[in-house]
């Protein structure tokens, strides 16, 4: 199935990353060359797997900034969707079971081991990301991963066997000491670093003083429309629920 993906335009991928020439990153069907395998990205959108990286294409740096750069949420979907499958192609050319060399399934879009028929789908992880509010401010923190200044929602991997609802009073507990109720769902996202599932929540304090856990985050406060620090890119789902917030206290202030 994967090697019979005709589309207009295609990603080029080599290595497990995106590549481009100069800002070019969509490419035509003359420059898909030789192949591992192609799979199907959107309607008329393709990924080529390259066996060897054309002279003058080099690989993206900067996945973030790419995205950011996203005219529209159909964009910045094919981009993390087309990342999500040179990652993964790229990780998975080994059978976990019998160590066999993976090839292209016959209909699905699938990788399968010749030797004991083990098949692998595309990678996702599930996590939670949320904003917890306690009246007209909300929860944001700083984290050992940020750039200095900046503050984001919480977030962090489901385990197995949890509920995300589970998940995210766990990961807001031991990360900042407090507890939540009244969870509300808001709107995921895929989150191509590499392979996440962006399940987003709003939640209300419970109880608890905020005591940040020292090594997921450093310093955590509540903030206010008035005091924000630095907030990550608009495009991300960590920044769509704090303008969502802040924009419904406006309105409900103003009527």
């Amino acid at each position: 199935m994967a090697d019979s993906i005709t589309a207009e335009h295609w990603f080029l991928a080599h290595e497990g990353r995106l590549l481009q020439r100069d800002d070019q990153i969509i490419f035509t069907a003359a420059d898909v060359g030789d192949t591992d395998v192609r799979y199907g990205v959107d309607d008329g959108f393709g990924l080529a797997v390259l066996a060897q990286r054309p002279v003058g294409l080099t690989a993206v740096d900067g996945l973030r900034g790419l995205l950011a750069r996203s005219v529209d949420e159909v964009e910045y979907a094919r981009l993390a969707r087309a990342s999500q499958l040179a990652t993964w192609h790229d990780q998975h050319r080994f059978c976990g079971r019998c160590g066999g060399t993976l090839q292209a399934h016959p209909q699905d879009m699938a990788r399968q081991c010749p030797v004991c028929s083990l098949v692998q789908y595309p990678r996702i992880s599930p996590c939670i990301i949320v904003l917890v509010t306690r009246g007209d401010r909300c929860l944001l923190a700083h984290s050992a991963r940020f750039p200095p200044g900046r503050y984001s929602t919480l977030a962090g991997f489901i385990e197995a066997g949890e509920t995300a609802e589970a998940a995210l009073k766990r990961e807001v507990y031991e990360e900042v000491g407090i507890k939540v109720h009244n969870i509300r769902f808001f709107a995921s996202q895929s989150w191509p670093f590499p392979h996440q599932l962006m399940l987003g929540f709003f939640a209300d304090h419970l109880s608890g003083e905020l005591v940040p856990d020292g090594e997921e985050i450093l310093e955590a406060g509540w903030f206010g429309v008035d005091d924000l620090p630095d907030l990550p890119p608009p495009f991300s789902i960590a920044r769509q629920l704090i303008d969502h917030f802040f924009a419904v206290k406006h309105d409900s202030s103003t009527e």
